[in-house]
């Protein structure tokens, strides 16, 4: 059975590392990306299922988040922003960029289950 891809765009060790082991634990492939200039060529070329994007990490993640929504073969691509609780200026950043679900670090870590069926339902 094919599992399906989810791409994680992180630099911080926590909760990056700790997301990739979640997502493995249910049964996803995980691709990581650590420069946010590579996300929209990467998620084009895999075609993942789900992108995850870390908002707290330096360089262009909203222009990258902007340029995934705006290409037709990645725009249906559902995004999942988040950062640490205490940041939520970058969460509304990421909502205006075209993020579908943008969420504190808790929120994250504790329900990440029912966040993938949310970005992933078909409306």
């Amino acid at each position: 059975m094919l599992q399906p891809l989810a791409i994680v765009f992180y630099e911080r060790l926590m909760p990056g590392s700790q997301l990739v082991n979640r997502l493995q634990d249910l049964h996803y492939r995980v691709l990581t990306i650590s420069n946010p200039a590579l996300l929209a060529v990467t998620a084009r070329r895999e075609s993942p299922l789900v992108l995850f994007v870390d908002l707290d990490a330096p360089g262009e993640i909203c222009g990258a988040i902007e340029k995934i929504k705006a290409d037709d073969h990645t725009k249906h691509l559902p995004i999942i922003a988040f950062a640490p609780d205490k940041k939520a200026g970058l969460l509304a950043l990421a909502q205006k960029a075209g993020a579908n679900l943008v969420v504190g670090e808790t929120a994250l870590s504790g329900h990440l289950e029912p966040l993938l069926e949310q970005a992933l339902r078909l409306d």
